[in-house]
């Protein structure tokens, strides 16, 4: 019983270890992420960076970042908010998630600073992808939009509204936008608004729907109630990944 006790408690460790903790700054504003290198040969030292959903760092995010370090990437999950920042509600996160939508330069600076954090572990700054979940697949087209240097952004039933007025840029990485069909959270404006902001700026884009799907679809810790507008769906949650990574194998060749 000892033994399986201390085989538990050094599984635990390694697996936990495999998550390094990294501070940085945006000015005078604490910054905490977190970085796992490739399991396995990455000769490219290819790096992909995640951005969390609304509530900021999750475990979701963290276990992400792990199944990407198997597939072979470097992986570093984006702090947005500060370590001081964190929301401790919905109510909170609806409100500091709109206001890096809104002020959408500084969540820009944001992620940039993540990725600079990702490659000074070890990432290669020219072989770079960007992932994001709910806010964060928001994010993600914020990095396209930013022409941040990146091969391409993956955007998991993401928010894809943005204001009309900005001037739409020549975008040039790849877009991925990984939508749940029902999401009742991107209403259909929003969508036909975003298509044609990628055919305006000129952006090699694909857009996949997953039936029978709502919001946050890839999130195990809800139920799969879609009535509430955002459930777990393991089909959307298991083809998505595949999609995701087809598309990195497409960029990265």
């Amino acid at each position: 019983m000892k033994k399986l006790s201390y085989l538990l408690f050094f599984m635990t460790f390694f697996v936990n270890a495999q998550l390094i903790k990294t501070t940085y700054h945006d000015g005078n504003q604490k910054l905490e992420g977190f970085f796992v290198k490739s399991k396995i040969k990455n000769p490219k030292n290819i790096g992909v960076l995640v951005l969390p959903a609304w509530m900021g760092i999750d475990e979701h995010a963290k276990e992400v970042a792990e199944d990407l370090s198997k597939l072979g990437y470097h992986a570093f999950v984006a702090d947005i908010y500060g370590v001081d920042k964190r929301p401790n509600n919905t109510s909170e996160a609806g409100e500091i998630a709109g206001y890096f939508k809104t002020n959408y330069s500084e969540y820009q600076r944001r992620i940039q600073l993540a990725l600079d954090e990702l490659i000074k572990h070890g990432a290669n700054k020219d072989e770079i992808a960007v992932i994001g979940y709910c806010f964060g697949g928001t994010g993600a087209l914020e990095a396209a939009r930013g022409n941040l240097n990146v091969k391409g952004v993956v955007s998991f039933h993401g928010g894809l509204g943005t204001d009309i007025s900005r001037t739409p840029e020549k975008i040039n990485c790849k877009v991925l936008v990984l939508h749940g069909a029902d999401d009742p959270y991107v209403p259909q404006k929003h969508i036909l608004e975003f298509q044609e902001e990628m055919r305006n700026s000129k952006a090699d884009w694909q857009m996949v729907y997953y039936a029978n799907a709502v919001h946050a679809f890839t999130h195990k810790d809800l139920d799969t109630d879609n009535s509430k507008g955002a459930a777990y769906n393991e089909l959307a949650d298991r083809r998505s990944w595949i999609a995701m990574k087809e598309f990195f194998n497409e960029i990265f060749k």
